[in-house]
């Protein structure tokens, strides 16, 4: 997998991934010398080549200058997720066939920032982690845990067994602050166009809403993720 731009690249350093080579553009490096000192400490191999050769092999062509090449996205089980815990409570993201990778990455640079335990996605009708969703993540990839299950609806049967309440992100559900939410909790967020999927959500506990006032009758997938995971984080810290 090639990783592209400052911060991803910096983060894949600085996490501990297994980075093979790093790519620099001629005449970026003092930019960019702090990761190529940082790169080199670490044993990391360091090419300085034409910009043109890196605009070649970038895949979302904002490399910034700098490429990493490092092994393919190390995926974890649902069981390992689980195992962890960031905070007092599980707190679990299931994401049902969100296609947009601008939007994974973006759902997962605000699981990291906000204390997601993990994040479970479906092996097939929907984005992975790839290049443009390391680099719209910030280089999160490296510290949120990923599973790709081959069921979502599976994955919430395992999480009730558990005893992890699950909740749907549906617009007909319950208005989210007025839900208790400070508990094992996963929640479900639904594809961009169609949402969560109706037997999808009859397999949940309940649905939340984010209440809406304006023109536009929908917010972006990332976007009412990132209200929604604060609003967790929100009552955990003053209850």
């Amino acid at each position: 997998m090639i990783i592209e731009g400052r911060n991803a690249v910096r983060e894949a350093l600085a996490s501990g991934v297994t980075v093979e080579k790093i790519l620099v553009a001629k005449g970026a490096e003092g930019s960019v010398s702090v990761l190529v000192a940082q790169a080199k400490q670490a044993g990391v191999r360091v090419v300085f080549a034409d910009k043109s050769a890196l605009d070649r092999v970038s895949v979302t062509k904002h490399h910034q200058g700098v490429l990493a090449y490092t092994t393919e996205f190390d995926y974890c089980t649902l069981e390992d997720i689980l195992a962890s815990k960031r905070g007092e409570h599980h707190f679990i993201l299931l994401l049902d066939e969100i296609e947009d990778p601008h939007n994974l990455g973006s759902i997962i640079r605000v699981a990291d920032v906000l204390g997601v335990d993990g994040i479970v996605i479906p092996s097939r009708r929907g984005a992975t982690v790839n290049e443009t969703v390391v680099r719209t993540s910030a280089g999160a990839t490296a510290y949120v845990k990923i599973a790709k299950v081959g069921n979502i609806n599976d994955a919430i049967r395992a999480l009730k067994e558990e005893f992890v309440t699950v909740y749907a992100l549906d617009m007909d559900g319950k208005e989210i602050a007025s839900s208790r939410l400070d508990c094992d909790l996963a929640l479900v967020v639904g594809n961009e166009g169609k949402g969560v999927k109706a037997l999808t959500r009859k397999l949940c506990d309940g649905a939340v809403s984010i209440p809406q006032s304006g023109h536009i009758d929908s917010l972006n997938a990332s976007v009412a993720t990132g209200i929604a995971v604060y609003e967790v984080v929100r009552q955990r810290r003053e209850r």
